[in-house]
């Protein structure tokens, strides 16, 4: 069976956290304006809180890789 693609905003949301668990700068997101980029930046956001609050490496890569596809209602 065929892996359907990701949508954009999941992808951003996801490279954001991992961005975040490689402690990269929220300065370096790749996307200059949009929902790509409020969705990099929630993904950096949200790894940087999981670090605070005591997630280990190991723990926040196992988080995500279990993101579910997003259902965006427009």
């Amino acid at each position: 069976m065929k892996r359907q693609k990701r949508d954009q905003t999941e992808r951003a949301f996801v490279k954001g956290y991992q961005a975040g668990i490689d402690g990269r700068s929220k300065s370096l997101c790749p996307h200059e304006t949009g929902q790509a980029r409020q969705q990099w930046l929630s993904g950096w956001r949200e790894s940087r809180i999981d670090q605070w609050d005591g997630y280990s490496r190991l723990a926040q890569v196992q988080k995500v890789s279990n993101i579910q596809p997003m259902s965006m209602s427009g």
